[in-house]
């Protein structure tokens, strides 16, 4: 039996459908060369000035090996974005909490020459088209395409996605979590003041102050039952 992910391998680029004030409307996504892609009529918040920063739960995800199944040739067209089971069931959770939700993704097959821009920014297209068709959201794709010896500072475990989320869209990075396969992905979150949990089977071999679970959906369990605790 296909899987849903293969099933919706042969769908058209679909425009977003986005529930606003109980009204359907049709919004296609905008794509530019900057690090951050949005569906267009989300405005990204204005940048956060001391007490002002916004204080909405904000959780960022890694993309492969959390949203999309990983591959050791990278994963290069929407014909092999396989989705990770129970992803978008907890995707649908956290946007029944209000949550926002922010994809930040190493993306180095763009600067190898691999992988076209353009092809990244489709994926996320229909990423986001998916999850809407299961009932979720994601908010934006924060993409990191260099490799790692072009020194940016975009490239986790550097902060520099998740602090261009505090700049553009007035994220409270000492609220928000991150969630990855990768210790990168935890190592961008120390750095950046957020609360790091790392998908694995097991700890990692030295003593980190990371949450250690199996899967997205336990990492949801995380975030939301921390949401619900008094500060």
């Amino acid at each position: 039996m296909k899987t849903a992910a293969r099933a919706e391998r042969g769908l058209a680029a679909a425009p977003l459908e986005v529930m606003r004030s109980g009204q359907v409307s049709s919004i296609p996504m905008r794509f530019d060369r900057r690090v951050t892609t949005e569906p267009q009529g989300f405005a990204a918040p204005a940048a956060p000035d001391g007490a002002n920063a916004q204080r909405e739960l904000t959780v960022f995800l890694d993309r492969d090996g959390v949203l999309v199944r990983d591959r050791p040739d990278y994963v290069k067209n929407w014909s092999e974005v396989e989705i990770v089971p129970g992803s978008l069931e907890a995707l649908g959770r956290l946007r029944s909490a209000g949550a926002r939700v922010l994809v930040a993704t190493n993306q180095s097959a763009v600067g190898r020459g691999i992988v076209r821009r353009e092809a990244v920014d489709d994926m996320h297209a229909r990423l986001a088209d998916m999850a809407l068709r299961h009932g979720a959201r994601i908010d934006g794709f924060l993409v990191c395409p260099h490799t790692p010896d072009d020194g940016c500072a975009c490239r986790k475990p550097k902060p520099g996605l998740l602090l261009q989320a505090q700049a553009d869209r007035g994220v409270d990075l000492s609220t928000a979590f991150m969630v990855g396969d990768q210790v990168s992905d935890a190592l961008a979150a120390e750095a950046a003041g957020c609360t790091a949990i790392l998908l694995a089977d097991r700890p990692p071999a030295t003593t980190t102050p990371w949450r250690v679970v199996p899967s997205l959906a336990d990492a949801v369990d995380l975030i939301l039952d921390a949401s619900r605790s008094p500060s």
